[in-house]
């Protein structure tokens, strides 16, 4: 049976990234009209920027592009309206990350894809230097150019300055400028993390990451001045350490936002930690202060969620039966519920768009019948968020 499906964006437009031909911010949700004629499969908010990827491997993308984020050099400094990254039409790309100010992107056969700033070899490519003073010269990267080409690539994510993989055999490989600027060196070349095999799923934050192995730990490394790794303490670890709290859980699903962490339940239960600030891990807003270890966000207990997506202040998390809940910072339309204050309780997103103009499913002749929208998924950018939604008869 044949599906309507809609992208829609809310919160933050200042660069273009919500996609509706204007910079104008979104308090509630509106529909990205410019992927109308496509079968987005999948979307992506970065910090300033988004993408999307179709069915058919094409990938479009929108918002800042001063550093060459969009794939293509910039003709202005943001663009409101999704565009084809013309240099990867000839790939069937499957999945892409976005980071501080660049991009990754792999296609079916495994091959990765790098754009945007490579000042700390974020993109896979060797950074110039000053002779003189041998800082770093900025070079971005504003053609999808090929990244990490010894490994065959299962999936991408992308921290503030630094790249991580997942490969098809299981094994992470990572690049750029791991922590802040002048605590590690970059590198160029991709490197494995050390102490990790048979990782089914990756996630990274600003400075740092999480990986799922196939046994169900979670393993963390980065920076963590916030409890972001979950190991009781502020400590950074340069090598993978287990998260704490989780052993015996089926976990299913990992986020990292800027500063904070999730992990979701095959029973459909969140865990939380990292920054508390604005309500972000959704524990309620008279307990915002940070988590050292993984904590049940309990006031989304029997929701049976699905899905859970970390921005830089705020996160989402979608239910089984296709609703939408946001908690964190309030400003700029984040939470998709109008002028609503910060709020670390999370509450419904209503999706308030108009129903598809023909159901493809009706017959001519047939009622219509009702029917409402069901997001299928979520992705949280640094102040605005993105969803696939799909139009259910019921």
């Amino acid at each position: 049976m044949a599906t309507q499906t809609s992208v829609i964006a809310w919160g933050s437009g200042e660069d273009g990234q919500l996609g509706i031909g204007s910079n104008e911010e979104r308090e509630w949700v509106c529909i990205v009209k410019a992927l109308e004629p496509y079968k987005v499969r999948s979307v992506v908010a970065g910090s300033r920027n988004s993408l999307a990827i179709c069915d058919d491997g094409k990938l479009f993308t929108w918002g800042w592009n001063q550093r060459g984020t969009l794939g293509h050099p910039p003709e202005t400094k943001t663009e409101n309206v999704p565009s084809q990254v013309k240099a990867l039409v000839n790939v069937n790309i499957v999945q892409a990350a976005i980071g501080g100010w660049h991009c990754l992107a792999v296609d079916d056969q495994g091959r990765t894809y790098a754009w945007g700033g490579n000042e700390y070899g974020q993109c896979g490519e060797e950074p110039e230097r000053n002779d003189e003073t041998g800082r770093l010269l900025r070079r971005d990267i504003m053609i999808p150019q090929r990244c990490a080409p010894k490994l065959v690539v299962r999936q991408v994510a992308a921290g503030g300055t630094h790249s991580v993989v997942l490969t098809r055999e299981g094994h992470v490989w990572t690049w750029g400028q791991p922590w802040p600027p002048g605590d590690i060196k970059q590198i160029s070349v991709p490197v494995r993390v050390q102490g990790l095999d048979k990782v089914r799923l990756i996630a990274v934050g600003a400075f740092h990451n999480l990986a799922l192995k196939e046994d169900g730990t979670l393993w963390a490394w980065g920076n963590n001045e916030y409890g972001q790794l979950g190991t009781g303490d502020t400590q950074p670890r340069s090598q993978p350490i287990l998260v704490q709290g989780l052993s015996g859980l089926n976990l299913v699903d990992i986020a990292a936002g800027g500063w904070h962490s999730t992990a979701l339940t095959q029973d459909g239960e969140v865990y939380g930690w990292g920054r508390g600030e604005h309500g972000r891990l959704g524990f309620g807003d008279n307990d915002k202060s940070s988590k050292m270890v993984p904590q049940k966000v309990n006031l989304l207990t029997g929701e049976d969620i699905v899905q859970v997506s970390c921005g830089g202040t705020h996160s989402v998390a979608m239910t089984r039966d296709g609703r939408i809940f946001s908690f964190g910072r309030g400003d700029h339309g984040r939470l998709g519920r109008g002028r609503k204050a910060t709020t670390g309780h999370p509450i419904e997103v209503p999706i308030n768009i108009p129903p598809p103009t023909a159901i493809p499913s009706v017959k001519e002749g047939e009622d219509e019948g009702e029917g409402k929208w069901r997001a299928k998924l979520v992705g949280c950018g640094g102040r605005h968020t993105l969803a696939i939604v799909e139009w259910s008869s019921t």
